[in-house]
């Protein structure tokens, strides 16, 4: 008999949808609210490495996920020259196991979609546009204000609820996020037949110049720089910004470029970073996702994180009787270090680029690998 009856999640990201569906799956009866009132209208493109194609191949979706995202085994390493000459051709882990493809590109607002479809059919009850107003907990269970005035009582809230987590202030945790010192430009737009895969162009004027297939009609594109207050750019402007940034880089990037008409499908964040110290639950109240620890997207980890975040906690709530302290340590024993580990080389390849140091970036990337191509 699982730890717990009935559940909430707190936010409709991968976290949150990957947690209520593996539970619902088991029999626990889970409401996820979604401040949103559409969780798949916002977003550009997402990279998938392939430990986060095992996870959504164990939610069931990997059939969606195949149909409408971009696959590829191969990353391209180009130069900042007039050609887009590429250096280097780096083939990717197949992380995730020999049968799935090492990456994996597709819309972000399309995976939402395939979640909250899958959600849905293994029986969660969804409530978008819906947030909570207060937790009150005690040893049985948290008793639960919404937003609409409804109220409800539970064995687990879990927050779900990403980088800013309401749920985390009001348990009154002080993590403090920071930025890394850089900020990044995503444009959503169409694929140009020559882009098969990601490349990455270092140096120039901006860090990084890339662009991920999405689909066979789609890719996002992105110019990493250092973090400004670009928050007083209209559509238009940040468009041209963008587009003006990117005229250092050429090969597939001339014809991208070409392609990028439309300010709105634009749009500008900073790298941050925080890990939240274990435990990550208050009692019968958990964090997990970018609410508990978040990385720049330097090694595109980020959606995977989430993802066996959710596998594990609702593995553990399903197979063990109790909802106890050593569900717990359980828990922080198979997540913490394996997430700050994720973070912190994350941090570490955004640094050395700020530094504008050669670091051991083989090295690095291999030791994730190792790290991620074991099950969580």
């Amino acid at each position: 008999m699982p730890a717990v009856n009935n559940v909430l999640v707190v936010g409709g990201g991968l976290a949150g949808t990957g947690t209520a569906i593996h539970l619902a799956k088991a029999g626990v009866a889970v409401e996820l609210i979604e401040i949103k009132p559409d969780v798949a209208a916002l977003g550009s493109g997402i990279t998938l490495q392939g430990n986060a194609l095992r996870e959504l191949k164990a939610l069931g979706v990997w059939d969606h996920v195949q149909g409408a995202g971009y696959a590829f085994d191969v990353t391209g390493i180009r130069a900042p020259d007039p050609n887009g000459t590429v250096v280097a051709e780096i083939p990717d882990a197949r992380t995730g196991g020999p049968d799935l493809p090492a990456v994996m590109g597709m819309p972000r607002p399309e995976l939402a979609r395939i979640l909250v479809d899958r959600a849905t059919e293994v029986g969660v009850k969804l409530r978008l546009g819906t947030t909570f107003t207060e937790l009150s907990q005690d040893d049985d269970g948290v008793d639960v204000a919404f937003s609409d005035t409804s109220t409800g009582r539970y064995d687990l809230v879990v927050g779900a609820d990403g980088v800013r987590s309401w749920t985390r202030r009001a348990l009154g945790i002080d993590l403090e996020t920071t930025s890394v010192g850089m900020g990044i430009w995503r444009v959503f737009g169409p694929r140009p037949y020559s882009v098969t895969r990601t490349d990455l162009y270092y140096g120039g004027p901006s860090f990084i110049a890339g662009y991920c297939p999405t689909g066979e009609d789609s890719l996002y594109a992105y110019i990493v720089e250092a973090a400004q207050d670009r928050s007083t750019l209209s559509p238009d402007e940040q468009l041209a910004t963008m587009k003006e940034l990117s005229r250092a880089y050429h090969g597939p990037w001339d014809e991208i470029r070409e392609n990028l008409t439309d300010g709105s499908r634009v749009n500008y964040t900073w790298f941050e970073t925080h890990v939240l110290p274990a435990p990550w639950n208050r009692g019968r109240v958990v964090l997990i996702g970018d609410a508990a620890h978040t990385c720049p997207p330097t090694i595109a980890q980020g959606g995977a994180m989430a993802l066996e975040d959710a596998v594990v906690l609702a593995e553990l709530l399903v197979d063990r009787d109790t909802l106890d302290q050593e569900l717990w340590n359980a828990f922080t024993v198979r997540r913490f270090e394996r997430a700050k580990t994720v973070v912190d080389a994350s941090n570490q390849l955004a640094q050395w680029q700020l530094d504008h140091v050669q670091g051991d970036i083989p090295s690095l990337m291999r030791s994730i690998a190792v790290l991620t191509s074991q099950p969580a």
